[in-house]
């Protein structure tokens, strides 16, 4: 017990600084110093130590993690349910939306000329190139390039500005 006593005198302040830092609150440290120096009777008994301050420093510090971790110190809060969307609704919603985008790129296909349309079809949903448009179609490569630019830029324009009217 009186290596005890000399161990509390040289390390105290040690475990004291450890514990404050996880605690922050002087009573509290105080309290679990001395925790910390009781269970040293029985760990002492159980490891071999070489270094024993680098030892005495995680002991201390795991005794702090350890006692922030009970069930007393973890905190709960409150939310509203009402104001928390699941996932299932997240992904719901995103279903919805790109269902209604769908619904006016479909309106607004319509709406460009039998050329555009065509070459859109053909270049953005069936993945051809100018060429392979060019044979399909019998347009020339201008005319291909042309039917692609104008009919995305009227696309575009077009479902900007439905979309614009819905909401």
């Amino acid at each position: 017990m009186t290596a005890l006593g000399e161990l509390y005198q040289r390390y105290m302040e040690l475990v004291y600084g450890v514990c404050l830092k996880y605690f922050k609150e002087p009573e509290r440290s105080k309290d679990a110093v001395m925790q910390v120096f009781e269970e040293l009777v029985s760990k002492l008994k159980k490891h071999e130590v070489e270094n024993f301050r680098g030892w005495l420093h995680q002991v201390a510090k795991n005794h702090c993690l350890m006692q922030l971790r009970t069930p007393k110190n973890l905190k709960t809060v409150e939310f509203k349910t009402e104001i928390v969307q699941s996932d299932e609704n997240l992904h719901l919603d995103a279903v919805l939306e790109k269902e209604e985008h769908f619904k006016i790129m479909e309106y607004c296909m319509g709406t460009l000329t039998t050329e555009q349309r065509e070459a859109i079809r053909l270049f953005y949903l069936e993945g051809k190139c100018y060429n392979e448009i060019v044979e399909l179609t019998g347009e020339n490569w201008n005319q291909v390039r042309s039917s692609i630019q104008n009919g995305r830029r009227n696309l575009k324009n077009c479902m900007e500005e439905k979309m614009r009217s819905e909401s």
